[in-house]
């Protein structure tokens, strides 16, 4: 990917085009035409682009533990109070 490559990137759900300004070591600034915005800058990061894209993995509830059932001493405190 140089300065100047046309590109493709997902973006809204949709595919849109773009041109790289600048290139940098995880990020790639892309000069795009909206409707309403025409030379609109947006930064991307390369793993975006080149589709090196991490899966988020869902985190499993974990079980709640049983209660172990309150003392005969306790009880008898509340009940006092």
């Amino acid at each position: 990917m140089n300065v100047g490559d046309r590109i493709k990137f997902p973006f809204g759900g949709e595919e849109k085009e773009g041109v790289v300004i600048k290139v940098f070591p995880k990020k790639v600034y892309l000069k795009v035409d909206f409707p309403k915005h025409p030379g609109k800058t947006i930064v991307r990061s390369l793993a975006d682009l080149e589709g090196k894209k991490k899966e988020k993995r869902k985190k499993e509830k974990k079980e709640k533990k049983e209660k172990a059932p309150r003392s005969v001493e306790k009880k008898s405190e509340e009940e006092k109070e």
